[in-house]
């Protein structure tokens, strides 16, 4: 398991126990009469509803986006850029920069293209833009599984 990997389940075991112990705190408080508790009660339950929600929903982006990481490695299509790495193995901005443009064209040129707008996150990652480079991996796991679905054969 590598070091991303158990950072992520230790934090999901962590967020699972706290969601076991609201939600024995919602329990005691919807049980006990006054209305106010109650209402806490259930304002504990929703609370960790949502949290799970949102825990499976990154959980599922990250195993999506590195699927879609792995196929691009199957179909030798990962970008091949030299790119200086600092020892803590981020990328030095000033190449991420460099590199930016020639992804950005790329989209432009086929802009349902899947393979192109993860590149493009790739290279938002390494210019240190984490937010677009999320956004970008969204696209493209968005048009991957539209490729994917218009691939399949139609029954009838």
């Amino acid at each position: 398991m590598s070091g991303p990997r158990i950072g992520v389940a230790v934090m999901s075991a962590l967020l699972l126990l706290y969601i076991f112990l609201v939600g024995q705190r919602a329990w005691l408080l919807l049980i006990s009469g006054d209305p106010i508790a109650i209402a806490m009660g259930v304002a504990l339950i929703v609370l960790p509803l949502v949290a799970i929600w949102a825990l499976g929903r990154e959980l599922w982006f990250g195993v999506r986006a590195e699927q879609l990481g792995r196929r691009l490695e199957a179909e030798d299509a990962l970008p091949e850029d030299v790119v200086t790495v600092r020892p803590s193995g981020r990328v030095m901005r000033e190449d991420g920069d460099a590199v930016f443009p020639e992804y950005r064209a790329e989209v432009e040129a086929a802009p349902e293209s899947w393979r192109a707008w993860y590149r493009l996150a790739l290279a938002y990652d390494a210019a240190g833009d984490r937010k677009r480079a999320r956004a970008a991996v969204r696209t493209a796991i968005r048009f991957e599984t539209a490729e994917r679905r218009a691939a399949r054969p139609s029954g009838g």
